[in-house]
């Protein structure tokens, strides 16, 4: 489903932050990523999503290669193919909860009324049915972060991002965050990478990969 086959990036000339990763990750596959600061985690996740570019290397979505030389083909694979849970939330404070979740939909040109199911469905299922009319400064972290969920699979992604998504959490909330995430991933049968700090989030991954000197080192010590 994913490949990523010997991508590099460096921002210091002398030392690259990710120097030949390789990885493959199937239809339904959750994978955690963990490694150090400053290790090159996020960044990766950004190459995979098209938000930045690498040196060198190259990242498929089901064989195909990701457009990395035309802007705005990029964005429109990103928009049809792409989910971004953010670790800060990014919701909109002048929208409503519901709306929040529907900008994905937006961008697609779906129709005012089916965004709205659309985004009450993925509310409910994230475990926030209700809460479409409420304004994110009302909701607790957890409801937040859940609500950045809804709206990174409302659109049905087939590749789920995940950036230090239990990071401003505490143990309750990003248990449950993590359970929303995993069942995401199944009912959608998409992939997912997940960033993360936390042994006790990548333990809730099917597999667990470390990043260490630029390269992804297999199963986590």
């Amino acid at each position: 489903m994913l490949e990523i086959r010997g991508v590099a990036k460096r921002f210091d000339p002398a030392t690259p932050l990710l120097d030949g990763v390789d990885l493959t990750v199937a239809r339904g596959e959750w994978v955690a990523i963990v490694g150090e600061s400053g290790s090159g985690k996020s960044t990766l996740l950004n190459l995979i999503a098209g938000l930045d570019r690498p040196e060198r290397g190259e990242v498929r979505l089901d064989s195909a290669p990701l457009p990395y030389q035309d802007d705005d083909a990029l964005a429109l694979w990103r928009r049809h193919n792409v989910g971004f849970v953010f670790q800060a939330f990014h919701l909109l404070p002048y929208l409503s909860v519901a709306e929040n979740v529907a900008l994905p939909l937006a961008l697609l040109r779906v129709p005012a009324k089916e965004r709205r199911a659309r985004a009450d469905a993925s509310l409910a299922a994230v475990g926030l049915g209700g809460f479409g009319d409420r304004r994110p400064s009302t909701l607790s972290g957890g409801e937040m972060q859940r609500t950045a969920i809804a709206r990174a699979i409302v659109h049905e992604p087939v590749l789920l991002l995940a950036d230090e998504p239990t990071g401003n959490l505490d143990e309750g909330n990003a248990t449950a965050v993590l359970e929303c995430l995993r069942d995401a991933v199944r009912r959608a049968n998409a992939c997912a990478l997940m960033v993360t700090h936390s042994q006790r989030a990548a333990a809730m991954a099917d597999r667990v990969m470390h990043l260490a000197g630029g390269r992804l080192r297999g199963e986590a010590p």
